[in-house]
Protein backbone atom coordinates (compact mmCIF):
# COMPACT_ATOMS: atom_id res chain seq x y z
CA UNK A 1 0.00 0.00 0.00
CA UNK A 2 1.43 3.56 -1.07
CA UNK A 3 0.22 7.11 -0.92
CA UNK A 4 1.81 8.99 -3.75
CA UNK A 5 1.68 13.13 -2.83
CA UNK A 6 2.93 15.69 -5.93
CA UNK A 7 3.57 18.89 -5.36
CA UNK A 8 4.41 21.82 -7.11
CA UNK A 9 5.95 19.45 -9.70
CA UNK A 10 7.99 20.40 -12.41
CA UNK A 11 9.71 19.04 -15.99
CA UNK A 12 11.75 21.28 -17.98
CA UNK A 13 13.95 20.56 -20.77
CA UNK A 14 16.71 23.19 -20.65
CA UNK A 15 14.64 26.65 -21.39
CA UNK A 16 11.80 24.27 -22.71
CA UNK A 17 8.82 23.94 -20.00
CA UNK A 18 6.92 20.74 -20.43
CA UNK A 19 4.80 20.46 -16.87
CA UNK A 20 4.06 22.72 -13.86
CA UNK A 21 2.44 23.13 -11.12
CA UNK A 22 1.35 19.67 -10.80
CA UNK A 23 -0.39 19.16 -7.18
CA UNK A 24 -1.96 16.04 -6.92
CA UNK A 25 -2.43 13.35 -4.12
CA UNK A 26 -3.00 9.75 -4.88
CA UNK A 27 -4.72 7.36 -2.00
CA UNK A 28 -3.48 4.21 -1.61
CA UNK A 29 -5.53 1.45 -3.24
CA UNK A 30 -6.26 4.19 -5.84
CA UNK A 31 -6.66 3.72 -9.88
CA UNK A 32 -5.57 6.48 -11.21
CA UNK A 33 -5.50 7.23 -14.80
CA UNK A 34 -3.78 10.26 -17.15
CA UNK A 35 -4.98 11.27 -20.34
CA UNK A 36 -4.52 14.51 -22.78
CA UNK A 37 -3.35 14.89 -26.15
CA UNK A 38 -0.34 13.76 -27.66
CA UNK A 39 2.57 15.49 -26.03
CA UNK A 40 0.66 16.89 -22.68
CA UNK A 41 3.06 15.73 -20.98
CA UNK A 42 1.40 12.57 -19.45
CA UNK A 43 4.09 10.16 -20.07
CA UNK A 44 6.63 11.91 -19.26
CA UNK A 45 4.79 12.26 -15.73
CA UNK A 46 4.64 8.87 -15.17
CA UNK A 47 8.87 8.52 -15.72
CA UNK A 48 9.00 11.03 -13.13
CA UNK A 49 7.21 8.80 -10.65
CA UNK A 50 8.66 5.76 -12.08
CA UNK A 51 12.16 7.70 -11.10
CA UNK A 52 13.02 7.51 -15.16
CA UNK A 53 13.18 11.45 -15.92
CA UNK A 54 14.51 13.89 -13.46
CA UNK A 55 12.20 16.12 -11.39
CA UNK A 56 13.51 20.20 -11.93
CA UNK A 57 10.80 21.19 -9.76
CA UNK A 58 8.50 20.84 -6.82
CA UNK A 59 8.48 17.38 -4.84
CA UNK A 60 7.39 14.03 -4.94
CA UNK A 61 6.60 11.60 -1.76
CA UNK A 62 5.83 8.11 -1.45
CA UNK A 63 4.15 6.88 1.71
CA UNK A 64 5.21 10.67 3.49
CA UNK A 65 9.39 9.93 1.69
CA UNK A 66 10.84 12.31 0.07
CA UNK A 67 11.87 10.23 -3.26
CA UNK A 68 13.13 12.79 -6.11
CA UNK A 69 16.26 11.46 -5.59
CA UNK A 70 15.80 8.07 -4.71
CA UNK A 71 16.88 5.70 -7.98
CA UNK A 72 14.07 4.06 -9.33
CA UNK A 73 15.09 0.56 -8.40
CA UNK A 74 14.60 1.29 -4.46
CA UNK A 75 10.79 3.27 -5.01
CA UNK A 76 9.12 -0.13 -5.02
CA UNK A 77 7.54 0.66 -7.59
CA UNK A 78 7.17 -1.74 -10.80
CA UNK A 79 6.16 0.04 -14.26
CA UNK A 80 4.54 -1.42 -17.37
CA UNK A 81 5.54 -0.09 -20.95
CA UNK A 82 4.06 0.70 -24.11
CA UNK A 83 5.68 -1.80 -25.74
CA UNK A 84 6.39 -5.39 -24.41
CA UNK A 85 9.95 -4.99 -23.86
CA UNK A 86 10.49 -8.91 -22.90
CA UNK A 87 13.93 -11.03 -23.40
CA UNK A 88 13.10 -12.61 -26.52
CA UNK A 89 15.30 -15.90 -25.61
CA UNK A 90 13.94 -16.33 -22.26
CA UNK A 91 10.74 -18.09 -21.85
CA UNK A 92 7.56 -16.38 -20.00
CA UNK A 93 8.64 -17.70 -16.64
CA UNK A 94 12.68 -16.95 -17.27
CA UNK A 95 10.79 -12.63 -18.43
CA UNK A 96 8.98 -12.65 -15.26
CA UNK A 97 11.66 -14.10 -12.66
CA UNK A 98 14.54 -11.81 -14.20
CA UNK A 99 13.52 -9.26 -11.57
CA UNK A 100 13.47 -11.31 -9.01
CA UNK A 101 16.92 -13.55 -9.27
CA UNK A 102 18.44 -9.48 -9.53
CA UNK A 103 17.06 -9.29 -6.17
CA UNK A 104 18.80 -12.84 -4.93
CA UNK A 105 15.39 -14.16 -4.19
CA UNK A 106 15.88 -18.09 -3.79
CA UNK A 107 14.47 -20.51 -6.62
CA UNK A 108 11.55 -21.38 -4.31
CA UNK A 109 10.46 -17.91 -3.83
CA UNK A 110 11.01 -17.19 -7.54
CA UNK A 111 8.83 -20.61 -8.57
CA UNK A 112 5.85 -19.62 -6.31
CA UNK A 113 5.64 -16.18 -7.69
CA UNK A 114 6.09 -16.92 -10.86
CA UNK A 115 3.24 -20.20 -10.60
CA UNK A 116 1.16 -17.58 -8.98
CA UNK A 117 1.24 -14.82 -10.94
CA UNK A 118 1.01 -17.27 -14.12
CA UNK A 119 -2.38 -18.34 -12.78
CA UNK A 120 -3.89 -14.94 -12.26
CA UNK A 121 -3.03 -13.61 -15.65
CA UNK A 122 -4.06 -17.04 -17.50
CA UNK A 123 -0.39 -18.23 -18.33
CA UNK A 124 0.44 -21.06 -16.78
CA UNK A 125 0.00 -23.05 -20.01
CA UNK A 126 2.30 -20.79 -21.63
CA UNK A 127 5.39 -20.75 -19.05
CA UNK A 128 7.24 -22.63 -20.40
CA UNK A 129 7.20 -20.84 -24.01
CA UNK A 130 9.43 -17.74 -25.73
CA UNK A 131 7.42 -14.66 -26.60
CA UNK A 132 7.56 -15.11 -29.93
CA UNK A 133 4.97 -18.11 -30.08
CA UNK A 134 2.62 -15.83 -28.24
CA UNK A 135 -0.38 -13.90 -29.29
CA UNK A 136 0.25 -9.99 -28.95
CA UNK A 137 -2.33 -10.10 -25.99
CA UNK A 138 0.01 -12.93 -23.96
CA UNK A 139 3.22 -11.06 -24.51
CA UNK A 140 1.38 -7.79 -22.77
CA UNK A 141 0.39 -10.21 -20.04
CA UNK A 142 3.54 -11.30 -19.41
CA UNK A 143 4.97 -7.76 -19.44
CA UNK A 144 2.05 -7.02 -16.34
CA UNK A 145 3.09 -10.38 -14.95
CA UNK A 146 6.87 -9.26 -14.71
CA UNK A 147 5.33 -6.33 -12.95
CA UNK A 148 3.17 -8.33 -10.34
CA UNK A 149 6.09 -11.19 -9.19
CA UNK A 150 8.29 -7.93 -7.78
CA UNK A 151 5.01 -7.42 -5.73
CA UNK A 152 5.70 -3.59 -5.50
CA UNK A 153 4.15 -0.16 -3.57
CA UNK A 154 2.93 1.01 -7.01
CA UNK A 155 2.38 -0.14 -10.30
CA UNK A 156 2.60 2.65 -13.61
CA UNK A 157 0.73 1.50 -16.55
CA UNK A 158 2.36 3.46 -19.67
CA UNK A 159 -0.71 2.78 -22.91
CA UNK A 160 0.19 -0.57 -22.48
CA UNK A 161 -2.79 -1.44 -24.67
CA UNK A 162 -1.85 0.64 -27.54
CA UNK A 163 -0.23 -1.98 -29.66
CA UNK A 164 -3.44 -4.46 -29.46
CA UNK A 165 -6.23 -4.60 -31.96
CA UNK A 166 -9.67 -4.14 -31.21
CA UNK A 167 -10.89 -7.19 -30.16
CA UNK A 168 -7.43 -7.63 -27.88
CA UNK A 169 -7.86 -4.09 -26.28
CA UNK A 170 -10.96 -4.91 -25.22
CA UNK A 171 -10.39 -8.26 -24.03
CA UNK A 172 -7.24 -6.88 -22.01
CA UNK A 173 -8.87 -4.09 -20.71
CA UNK A 174 -11.18 -6.04 -18.93
CA UNK A 175 -7.98 -8.49 -17.79
CA UNK A 176 -6.37 -5.12 -16.27
CA UNK A 177 -10.06 -4.25 -14.71
CA UNK A 178 -10.35 -8.09 -13.02
CA UNK A 179 -6.60 -7.43 -11.95
CA UNK A 180 -7.25 -4.35 -10.23
CA UNK A 181 -10.62 -5.55 -8.55
CA UNK A 182 -8.11 -8.94 -7.20
CA UNK A 183 -5.63 -6.51 -5.37
CA UNK A 184 -7.75 -3.20 -4.17
CA UNK A 185 -4.80 -2.60 -1.98
CA UNK A 186 -2.79 -2.13 -4.67
CA UNK A 187 -2.03 1.38 -5.75
CA UNK A 188 -1.98 1.61 -10.12
CA UNK A 189 -1.38 4.82 -12.57
CA UNK A 190 -2.22 4.48 -15.33
CA UNK A 191 -1.51 6.44 -18.91
CA UNK A 192 -3.88 6.36 -21.95
CA UNK A 193 -4.99 8.31 -24.99
CA UNK A 194 -8.30 6.31 -24.91
CA UNK A 195 -11.07 7.45 -23.41
CA UNK A 196 -12.89 4.26 -23.18
CA UNK A 197 -10.60 2.60 -20.99
CA UNK A 198 -9.81 5.63 -18.93
CA UNK A 199 -13.91 5.61 -18.03
CA UNK A 200 -14.31 2.11 -17.41
CA UNK A 201 -10.82 1.69 -15.56
CA UNK A 202 -10.10 4.80 -13.21
CA UNK A 203 -11.35 5.86 -10.02
CA UNK A 204 -10.41 9.39 -10.53
CA UNK A 205 -8.72 10.74 -13.86
CA UNK A 206 -6.30 13.08 -14.14
CA UNK A 207 -7.12 15.27 -17.42
CA UNK A 208 -3.75 17.21 -18.44
CA UNK A 209 -3.14 20.21 -21.13
CA UNK A 210 -1.03 22.47 -21.78
CA UNK A 211 1.87 22.00 -19.47
CA UNK A 212 -0.92 21.41 -16.11
CA UNK A 213 -3.99 19.46 -14.76
CA UNK A 214 -7.26 20.99 -16.40
CA UNK A 215 -9.31 18.55 -14.19
CA UNK A 216 -9.41 15.82 -11.87
CA UNK A 217 -12.22 13.20 -10.78
CA UNK A 218 -14.18 10.86 -11.04
CA UNK A 219 -14.95 9.72 -14.88
CA UNK A 220 -18.83 10.72 -14.93
CA UNK A 221 -17.97 13.85 -12.71
CA UNK A 222 -15.99 15.03 -15.47
CA UNK A 223 -18.09 13.79 -18.23
CA UNK A 224 -21.28 15.49 -16.12
CA UNK A 225 -19.61 18.65 -14.79
CA UNK A 226 -16.12 19.83 -17.11
CA UNK A 227 -14.82 22.74 -15.64
CA UNK A 228 -13.63 24.20 -18.92
CA UNK A 229 -14.18 23.51 -22.93
CA UNK A 230 -10.96 21.83 -23.30
CA UNK A 231 -12.25 18.46 -20.71
CA UNK A 232 -16.04 19.26 -22.11
CA UNK A 233 -14.93 18.41 -25.47
CA UNK A 234 -12.25 16.37 -24.46
CA UNK A 235 -14.19 13.61 -22.32
CA UNK A 236 -17.08 11.85 -24.57
CA UNK A 237 -17.36 10.79 -28.07
CA UNK A 238 -18.03 12.26 -30.28
CA UNK A 239 -16.45 15.66 -28.74
CA UNK A 240 -19.54 17.77 -27.40
CA UNK A 241 -20.88 20.08 -29.43
CA UNK A 242 -19.97 24.05 -28.62
CA UNK A 243 -22.54 26.82 -29.88
CA UNK A 244 -21.75 30.86 -30.01
CA UNK A 245 -24.39 32.68 -28.20
CA UNK A 246 -25.65 35.90 -25.93
CA UNK A 247 -26.97 35.76 -22.93
CA UNK A 248 -30.61 37.47 -22.92
CA UNK A 249 -32.15 36.97 -19.72
CA UNK A 250 -30.71 35.81 -16.35
CA UNK A 251 -31.81 34.01 -13.11
CA UNK A 252 -33.27 30.84 -12.19
CA UNK A 253 -33.39 30.26 -15.72
CA UNK A 254 -31.14 31.78 -18.35
CA UNK A 255 -31.65 32.01 -21.51
CA UNK A 256 -29.54 32.39 -24.48
CA UNK A 257 -29.67 33.49 -27.66
CA UNK A 258 -27.72 31.44 -30.10
CA UNK A 259 -26.05 33.05 -33.44
CA UNK A 260 -27.48 30.32 -35.75
CA UNK A 261 -31.20 31.68 -34.65
CA UNK A 262 -31.85 28.85 -31.90
CA UNK A 263 -32.24 29.57 -28.22
CA UNK A 264 -31.92 27.68 -25.10
CA UNK A 265 -33.27 27.60 -21.66
CA UNK A 266 -30.71 26.38 -18.85
CA UNK A 267 -33.21 25.29 -15.98
CA UNK A 268 -30.56 26.15 -13.31
CA UNK A 269 -28.67 29.08 -12.05
CA UNK A 270 -25.65 29.68 -13.63
CA UNK A 271 -22.88 32.63 -13.57
CA UNK A 272 -23.79 34.85 -16.22
CA UNK A 273 -25.05 38.03 -14.37
CA UNK A 274 -25.31 40.28 -16.68
CA UNK A 275 -27.48 40.26 -20.32
CA UNK A 276 -25.65 40.07 -23.59
CA UNK A 277 -22.52 38.19 -22.21
CA UNK A 278 -20.78 36.22 -25.40
CA UNK A 279 -20.96 32.27 -24.35
CA UNK A 280 -20.96 29.07 -25.71
CA UNK A 281 -23.22 26.44 -25.10
CA UNK A 282 -22.41 22.94 -24.45
CA UNK A 283 -24.25 20.22 -25.68
CA UNK A 284 -22.91 16.34 -25.87
CA UNK A 285 -24.30 14.98 -29.43
CA UNK A 286 -25.89 12.14 -27.38
CA UNK A 287 -28.27 14.57 -25.70
CA UNK A 288 -29.96 16.04 -28.48
CA UNK A 289 -32.88 14.84 -30.31
CA UNK A 290 -35.23 15.11 -33.19
CA UNK A 291 -37.96 17.92 -32.55
CA UNK A 292 -41.02 19.32 -34.40
CA UNK A 293 -41.18 22.22 -31.24
CA UNK A 294 -38.76 24.91 -30.60
CA UNK A 295 -35.45 23.69 -31.76
CA UNK A 296 -31.84 24.99 -30.51
CA UNK A 297 -30.45 23.99 -33.76
CA UNK A 298 -31.61 23.38 -37.18
CA UNK A 299 -29.65 22.82 -40.14
CA UNK A 300 -29.12 19.98 -43.14
CA UNK A 301 -27.49 16.59 -43.09
CA UNK A 302 -24.42 16.75 -44.78
CA UNK A 303 -23.42 12.96 -43.54
CA UNK A 304 -24.80 10.08 -41.70
CA UNK A 305 -22.97 7.20 -40.02
CA UNK A 306 -25.11 4.34 -39.07
CA UNK A 307 -23.51 2.32 -36.36
CA UNK A 308 -25.85 0.45 -35.63
CA UNK A 309 -27.52 1.18 -32.07
CA UNK A 310 -26.87 4.48 -32.87
CA UNK A 311 -26.40 7.07 -36.22
CA UNK A 312 -24.51 10.11 -35.65
CA UNK A 313 -25.63 13.34 -37.97
CA UNK A 314 -23.32 15.09 -39.15
CA UNK A 315 -24.06 19.38 -40.00
CA UNK A 316 -22.12 22.12 -40.75
CA UNK A 317 -19.03 19.74 -42.68
CA UNK A 318 -18.34 22.59 -45.14
CA UNK A 319 -17.52 25.30 -43.25
CA UNK A 320 -14.58 26.67 -41.15
CA UNK A 321 -16.02 25.68 -37.25
CA UNK A 322 -16.46 22.24 -36.44
CA UNK A 323 -19.50 20.42 -37.44
CA UNK A 324 -22.26 19.83 -35.22
CA UNK A 325 -22.84 16.36 -34.34
CA UNK A 326 -26.36 14.70 -33.49
CA UNK A 327 -25.96 10.72 -31.64
CA UNK A 328 -29.63 9.35 -32.11
CA UNK A 329 -30.40 5.65 -31.37
CA UNK A 330 -31.71 3.80 -34.06
CA UNK A 331 -31.05 3.81 -38.00
CA UNK A 332 -31.91 7.14 -39.27
CA UNK A 333 -29.81 6.82 -42.64
CA UNK A 334 -32.67 7.99 -44.39
CA UNK A 335 -32.18 11.51 -42.98
CA UNK A 336 -29.20 12.49 -45.42
CA UNK A 337 -29.91 16.03 -47.27
CA UNK A 338 -32.95 16.55 -45.28
CA UNK A 339 -33.24 19.28 -42.79
CA UNK A 340 -33.85 18.62 -39.28
CA UNK A 341 -34.70 20.42 -35.90
CA UNK A 342 -33.06 19.41 -32.42
CA UNK A 343 -33.75 20.19 -29.30
CA UNK A 344 -31.84 19.09 -25.93
CA UNK A 345 -33.14 18.76 -22.12
CA UNK A 346 -32.28 21.97 -19.89
CA UNK A 347 -30.48 19.95 -17.42
CA UNK A 348 -28.55 18.63 -20.07
CA UNK A 349 -26.73 21.67 -21.43
CA UNK A 350 -24.10 23.47 -20.52
CA UNK A 351 -22.90 26.70 -20.55
CA UNK A 352 -19.08 28.60 -20.97
CA UNK A 353 -17.49 31.89 -21.27
CA UNK A 354 -13.92 32.69 -22.13
CA UNK A 355 -13.52 28.92 -22.23
CA UNK A 356 -14.75 28.67 -18.00
CA UNK A 357 -18.03 26.92 -16.89
CA UNK A 358 -20.02 28.85 -15.53
CA UNK A 359 -22.19 25.85 -14.46
CA UNK A 360 -19.65 24.70 -12.58
CA UNK A 361 -15.89 25.70 -11.06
Amino acid sequence: MADLKLTDVAKSYGEVQVLSNIDLSIRSGEFIVFVGPSGCGKSTLLRMIAGLEQITGGSLDIDGVRVNDIPPSQRGIAMVFQSYALYPHMTVRDNMAFALKIAGKSKAEIREATDRTGRMLQLTPYLDRLPKALSGGQRQRVAIGRALVRDPKVYLFDEPLSNLDAALRVATRIEIAQLKASMPDRTMIYVTHDQTEAMTLADRIVVLAGGGIAQIGAPLELYERPVNEFVAQFIGSPAMNLLPGKVTAVGEVTTVALDGGGQAQLAVPTGAEDEGLAVNLGIRPEDMFETDGPAIFEGRVDLTEALGEVTLLYFGTGQDAPPVIAKLPGIHAGLSGQMVRLAARPDAMHLFHDGRSLLYR
